[in-house]
């Protein structure tokens, strides 16, 4: 007859993954960690809304204007779920998104499209090096916030309406697979480089990401964690038509 699992071979009840917020939070430090998270979230959401209505001037028709439109709304109605649990935790939502606020605008700055290929790629490649970050860290989070984090991260309609744009753009014209391939790969180095720089300067979130808080990632998991991201930009850059 088989006997019970031992302690050690199932997941431990303990962790922070299979608690709710309101046993999770009773830790300081993770608290601190999930605002910081939000907040870095919410400009992420609020910038990327502003960028697309931005990109939006650059659509060469009617229907990609529009299309643009809606997805710079599916943005802000992201930025406002995060702001309202910012609220509910009773967290100020500016005072946790203006830690972020230099860093992100200046990875936006660095990456200005210069037309409106360049704010596809950026639309989809940018975004994704992002949410594909944020993802890793959601499985580390409580069942609440993780829930909350995996919805704002929902595919707005970026991925199918930037293929399709730039895969037709490339056929029409093949010259600009080699422009747009360069800006994939400075995306990506500009991305990652501004993701470190976030958790870097956030003693609580660099702490839950190396380990001291409950069931972070140790170093190595790190390590792991920048591996498979990159192996996701090299696929969505395969998706493009793009080598990375």
């Amino acid at each position: 007859m088989e006997t019970p699992d031992t302690p050690a071979d199932t997941p431990a009840e303990t962790t922070i993954a299979a608690k709710d917020w309101a046993a999770a939070s009773a830790e300081p430090q993770y608290r601190a960690a999930v605002v910081d998270l939000l907040g870095a979230l919410a400009y992420g959401e609020l910038a990327a809304f502003e960028r697309l209505a931005e990109d939006a001037k650059l659509a060469p028709s009617l229907e990609d204007k529009a299309e643009l439109a809606a997805m710079a709304s599916a943005e802000f109605h992201h930025f406002e779920q995060l702001r309202a649990r910012l609220t509910t935790i009773e967290a100020d939502p500016t005072a946790a998104m203006e830690p972020f606020a230099a860093a992100l605008d200046e990875f936006h700055r660095q990456t200005a499209p210069s037309d409106w290929l360049e704010g596809l790629v950026k639309a989809y490649v940018g975004d994704s090096i992002a949410s594909d970050f944020y993802r890793e860290v959601a499985a580390r989070l409580d069942t609440d916030t993780r829930e909350l984090v995996l919805a704002v991260l929902d595919d707005t309609g970026h991925a199918s309406f930037a293929v399709e744009k730039v895969r037709s753009a490339i056929e029409a014209e093949p010259r600009v697979g080699g422009r747009l391939a360069l800006w994939g790969r400075r995306l990506m180095g500009e991305a990652l480089s501004q993701a470190q720089r976030v958790v870097a300067d956030r003693d609580a979130l660099s702490t839950m990401l190396v380990g001291g808080v409950a069931d972070g990632f140790d170093l190595a998991e790190v390590g792991r964690m920048f591996t498979r991201i990159t192996e996701a930009h090299t696929k969505r850059m395969a998706a493009l038509g793009l080598s990375a």
